[in-house]
């Protein structure tokens, strides 16, 4: 290792030792999490001017920093598929009426779907706005072969008809769902839970003698589940910190000012999208910036990571404990939410994409093309993976459907990981907004002993 690699390590962990001390010194969570970023985005500046994207000390660098970043987003997806499993059953359990589990699911089905439409025309605005175009974008060797991987991939995802997703949401083998070896395997543990949750009611009302033993089975379970998400969730400011320097110091700063117009326009339409969640959440009764105070954590978390998927048990935790959702409100939300309805990946970017290859497929952007592309998004929303390269995904299947090809995607891969991060914080706080609302139209609300103590002076 070059002697300067070992000094910048060195540097990395007095930061570390820096976040240690402002945590015993009291300062809250939201606050340590911010520092994280703000230690992360100077730090992996210092790599990217000192040395350069790419060089021996920034590789050299990185990869021990990595290691500090890999294993914290790690820790988070190994209790992923438990904490949906256990959550889910145990919130099953605490439903009075199976038949309020259906008003709870297509409540928050309805807002995701309803909200990335919202997104969708918010993303045509944009493109329009900006005039973008996707004919005057280059295609150079490292987009050519995006596009080649990108080529191959679109008959898999394309050709899936909706009643097969439908069909993909059943899981065949619980098994292999619970390493999350499919795209839909949330979902299918989802469902699984909400069956083995029924029928543990069931045997509750059918045995008064099972009820007890079942119900603290599953009430110790779910304890140790969230007490677990809070050890996770205390190293979040040091994951953050080693996600933000990676982030930093691989970026391409000569791609980024090329395509300027495209990463302006992008982060506008989804500082849109949070101002229309603003809106709901006033509307619904709540303040708007006491809310995003609340959950600034983990969009933190999902900004950085740029995965839905990974930031499920943050973002149960922030809905029960903070918001106080109810947990199988806020466990549905945060499932459903991180494949269904993504207001970023399968609202906004495919969306302004198709209207970037339009003119050059000689179609005319009107009142029909607006319509068609708007309920195609709507569709195609079900099933994105919540991990990156979600929004390929669904560019995937949004252009396919509407007869354009899909190379502009490939195009726009050396700026892919910057928009990401916050198409990716927008989904998730579309998941947190859509259980919110469900528990205030549906008049539910986490009762005191309901929510575990909160992380917010931990």
């Amino acid at each position: 290792m070059p002697p300067i690699a070992i000094f910048n390590l060195l540097a990395f962990v007095a930061l570390f030792g820096l976040l240690f001390q402002l945590r015993r010194r009291g300062m809250s969570l939201s606050r340590r999490v911010l520092a994280g970023l703000l230690l992360g985005i100077a730090y992996g500046c210092y790599l990217q001017l000192a040395f350069g994207a790419g060089s021996e000390a920034v590789d050299a660098t990185l990869e021990w920093t990595n290691a500090a970043a890999n294993g914290y987003v790690n820790l988070l997806r190994l209790i992923i598929m438990p904490l949906v499993l256990v959550m889910m059953i145990a919130a099953v359990l605490k439903v009075r009426e199976i038949r309020s589990l259906g008003q709870i699911g297509g409540s928050i089905v309805g807002l995701l779907i309803g909200t990335t439409v919202i997104a969708a025309l918010i993303g045509i605005a944009m493109a329009s706005l900006f005039g973008l175009n996707a004919g005057e974008l280059a295609l150079g060797p490292m987009e050519m072969a995006r596009a080649e991987v990108l080529e191959s991939r679109q008959g898999s995802v394309a050709e899936l008809s909706f009643p097969q997703l439908l069909v993909s949401f059943v899981s065949s083998n619980i098994f292999l769902d619970l390493t999350g070896a499919r795209d839909t395997s949330i979902i299918a543990v989802v469902i699984f839970g909400l069956l083995l949750g029924i029928a543990a009611l069931l045997v509750c009302e059918e045995d008064e003698a099972q009820g007890p033993r079942i119900r603290g089975f599953l009430d110790s379970a779910q304890a140790v589940i969230m007490k677990l998400v809070h050890i996770v969730m205390a190293l979040t400011p040091y994951g953050v910190l080693a996600l933000m320097t990676r982030v930093v110091a691989t970026s391409d700063g000569a791609a980024i000012v090329t395509l300027i117009a495209f990463v302006v326009a992008s982060y506008l339409a989804i500082a849109l999208m949070f101002g229309v969640h603003a809106v709901i959440i006033a509307l619904a009764g709540t303040n708007s910036r006491d809310y995003f105070r609340k959950v600034w954590p983990v969009l933190t978390f999902a900004f950085v990571t740029r995965s839905s998927a990974a930031t499920i048990p943050l973002t149960i935790r922030a809905q029960i404990e903070e918001l106080r959702v109810p947990p199988p409100i806020a466990n549905i939300a945060a499932s459903f939410g991180a494949t269904i309805g993504q207001n970023g990946c399968a609202g906004i970017y495919p969306a302004m994409l198709a209207v970037m290859v339009a003119p050059t497929m000689g179609v005319e952007i009107d009142l029909g093309f607006i319509v068609s592309l708007v309920v195609i998004v709507a569709i195609g929303s079900f099933g994105i993976a919540g991990v990156g390269g979600g929004a390929t995904n669904a560019a995937l299947v949004v252009l396919p459907a509407m007869g354009f090809p899909v190379t502009v995607a490939a195009l726009l891969i050396s700026i892919e990981p910057l928009i990401d991060m916050a198409r990716t914080a927008l989904n998730v706080n579309g998941a947190i907004t859509s259980g919110m609302i469900t528990s205030r139209f549906l008049g539910q609300r986490a009762e005191a002993g309901e929510a575990p103590q909160s992380l917010a002076n931990n």
